[in-house]
């Protein structure tokens, strides 16, 4: 098993890096106990060059290869096509994820088009000094939902102005172990093949979507959900899923009624 950590603050032994660590530890742990290899890769895009967005749609209209701005993006997004796991952490800037995090997310919006990343599970972290909502999670669920990411958590934690490692691995031990827990797995038991509600909803939404695109145009985008079968009527999920018929159908459903205010 492969597992990706991004994490988008720029502070280096900050707490949000500092909180990634120790779930990192947590999950060698587990993996040892069960017998099991696992690889984890930490990228830190506060580290990387990531130019800011312009807008320019060359990844929707082309794909991403064509984009213009000639940095770390494509070394990122192959390193996670080639993982299975994922943990996604961010300081709260505002009630937000911060910067680097967020044009991470605009730069990845080709994939709101074409879900690379069906198939695989993420937990979802944030760090904040004195609290707050749930706003920045949700930023970064809905991103990587619409990505065809499977999230099997999401977490908020205080620590303060700089919190020492040790003292946030005692204050969250258990909280610690019950991310790492779930996120080993999620992806050792392919939770994935048994996507949420929402996700089913989301995915019918996106299927209508490109089912009533202009069939003459042909666009880059049209021909690789074509190419995946994803436009087939049959297909219900962007894999295979395992899950309660009923819950499947009421999703569908729902979809189609959404999709109406948005196709």
């Amino acid at each position: 098993m492969k597992f990706i950590s991004i994490v988008s603050s720029h502070r280096k032994n900050g707490n949000t890096e500092q909180l990634v660590g120790l779930v990192e530890e947590e999950l060698r742990s587990i993996a040892e106990s069960k017998h099991e290899n696992i690889q984890i890769e930490r990228i830190s895009l506060g580290n990387a060059e990531l130019k800011m967005c312009l807008g320019c749609r060359a990844c929707f209209d082309k794909g991403e290869e064509f984009c213009p701005l000639k940095d770390d993006l494509l070394l990122i997004r192959d390193k996670i096509n080639n993982a299975e796991g994922f943990i996604f952490a961010s300081p709260v800037y505002v009630e937000d994820v911060n910067g680097i995090m967020k044009n991470w997310i605009d730069r990845m919006a080709f994939y709101c088009h074409r879900p690379g990343l069906a198939g695989k599970a993420a937990v979802i972290l944030t760090t904040s000094g004195a609290g707050s909502t749930s706003h920045a999670l949700n930023t970064m669920k809905f991103a990587l939902m619409s990505w065809g990411v499977y999230i099997d958590g999401q977490y908020k934690f205080r620590a303060g102005e700089l919190m020492k490692q040790e003292e946030m691995k005692n204050l969250y031990s258990r909280k610690i172990k019950r991310i790492s827990d779930r996120l080993f797995y999620a992806v050792k038991g392919q939770k994935s093949l048994k996507p949420t509600f929402l996700s089913l909803l989301i995915f019918k939404v996106q299927q209508m979507c490109w089912q009533k695109e202009d069939k003459t145009n042909n666009t880059f985008d049209y021909m690789y959900w074509k190419s995946k079968g994803w436009l087939e009527p049959r297909c219900t999920y962007y894999t295979a899923v395992k899950t309660n018929w009923l819950k499947l159908k009421i999703a569908r459903l729902a979809g189609a009624i959404a999709a109406v205010f948005f196709v």
